[in-house]
């Protein structure tokens, strides 16, 4: 278990409340999958479960497989919609651990040969690229869904 306790408050139990905005571009009963405002490659995208979890230390593990399903779904859009020539999936735990966001998260970014990940210098992204990046990647994942 986790040393620290869940905070309600974070801003991902928030985005599932819908008390703030998030560029969605996947969700189920179990999950969300929304664009990160501050992208380190374009199309970075966040899956979180919709359980309360701090993060891999204190989720329960029929959450953590229903994450896991989605994550490898949303990647495979993701890399879709992005043509990446890779992805590159990250998880983090406790600050020590690099998280910042303590609600669990997997970060999925597209990755190209030859293109560097973005250094996360907390600048935003603009709204309009995000958004343009979300319907394509919707767009994929729908398609997916779908069979094509």
């Amino acid at each position: 278990m986790s040393s620290t306790a869940y905070d309600p408050n974070n801003v991902f139990a928030k985005i599932l409340r819908g008390e703030m905005p998030a560029q969605k571009v996947y969700e189920t009963d179990k999950v969300l999958a929304f664009m990160d405002i501050m992208p380190r490659a374009d199309g970075h995208v966040l899956v979180i479960p919709k359980t309360a979890a701090r993060n891999i230390l204190d989720i329960h593990p029929d959450d953590l497989a229903d994450l896991s399903r989605a994550v490898q779904f949303v990647a495979k859009g993701v890399k879709r919609a992005m043509a990446a020539d890779g992805l590159t999936i990250q998880q983090f735990n406790e600050s020590a651990g690099g998280q910042v966001v303590f609600h669990i998260h997997v970060h999925v970014l597209p990755r190209w040969t030859g293109v560097a990940l973005r250094p996360h210098t907390g600048a935003m992204e603009n709204a309009e690229v995000l958004a343009t990046h979300a319907a394509t990647i919707r767009a994929a994942l729908e398609a997916m869904q779908a069979g094509g």
